[in-house]
């Protein structure tokens, strides 16, 4: 199948991408940027209704990845998150509804914070929600938990993984914001593309609840740190290598932010199947240490 990934040259996109090629598909990516010359390329904007019906039209299912980041990043700042987010993910969801093109939307696990980024991700799934049941797409939503792995990026959006790994690695300090005891399900980047995969390509019916792409497992940012701090080497006490800091805008204090990874049986995923945080860990850290960006 000809598969279209909006936002496919970032992080998890470009995971997307190889799953597809490996499963035989042929993956079209849809972006602002254009980063990976090899793969097929539609340069645009979701918020170009006309660039993205040029681009649904050629393909046989979409998975819709691209929007605006950030929790912190986007509280003073919310339009562009409501532009490309919310009016990006109408674009699409209309396009898929003319030309009657299945997919997957991928949406956010922390969909009850109140910051731009959850706001307009949230909103975004309500709408794939209601173009199933009044338009009559199919269009399955997945709720990406927190995913990590190699060539995730530390900035500008300040994702949890790159920014405890390459501190340690340099010898420096982490920073830990609040007491550490909120609560993150964190998800291999492989394990959400092939999730997100089978959500936009399996003949289910799941199409007005959410996938859960997370593993359910309950780890608190101080158990993750210690997790970091075992692959990179270290055996210092924890106080010796965090420093503390003051909640972000936008994230509440002692959040549980957990998967179900039951809601995954329909996609023939089971939770033992997903890759364990030591393994993704140790991973992520020996891919950091052979590019040398400590």
């Amino acid at each position: 199948m000809r598969v279209l990934v909006t936002g496919g040259n970032g992080f998890i996109g470009r995971y997307v991408v190889d799953a597809l090629e490996r499963k035989a598909h042929t993956p079209y990516v849809f972006d602002h940027r254009s980063d990976t010359p090899a793969i097929r390329q539609f340069l645009g904007d979701t918020r170009d209704f006309t660039s993205v019906m040029e681009a649904v039209a050629q393909v046989d299912a979409v998975i819709h990845l691209a929007g605006v980041l950030g929790t912190q990043e986007t509280i003073m700042e919310p339009l562009p998150s409501v532009e490309t987010n919310i009016i990006g993910g109408l674009n699409v969801f209309r396009a898929m509804a003319h030309y009657d093109r299945p997919g997957c939307y991928i949406a956010v696990g922390n969909h009850w914070m109140q910051n731009s980024y959850s706001i307009t991700k949230t909103t975004a799934e309500r709408f794939a929600f209601m173009a199933n049941k009044e338009w009559g797409t199919h269009i399955a939503v997945v709720r990406a938990l927190n995913a990590y792995g190699p060539r995730q990026k530390a900035r500008p959006v300040r994702k949890i993984m790159p920014n405890l790994i390459l501190p340690l690695l340099r010898g420096e300090k982490i920073q830990v914001y609040g007491d550490g005891s909120q609560i993150m399900d964190m998800i291999y980047v492989s394990d959400v593309a092939n999730i997100l995969m089978r959500a936009a390509m399996y003949d289910h019916t799941n199409y007005d609840t959410a996938f859960e792409a997370g593993t359910g497992r309950a780890t608190t940012v101080l158990e993750i740190a210690d997790i970091v701090r075992t692959a990179c080497g270290f055996k210092d006490p924890a106080e010796s290598y965090i420093d503390f800091q003051p909640m972000r805008p936008g994230e509440p204090e002692h959040s549980i932010v957990l998967g179900d990874p039951s809601t995954l049986k329909p996609l023939g995923i089971e939770a033992d199947h997903l890759i364990s945080l030591e393994k993704g860990v140790w991973d992520t850290v020996m891919w950091y240490k052979a590019q040398g960006l400590a």
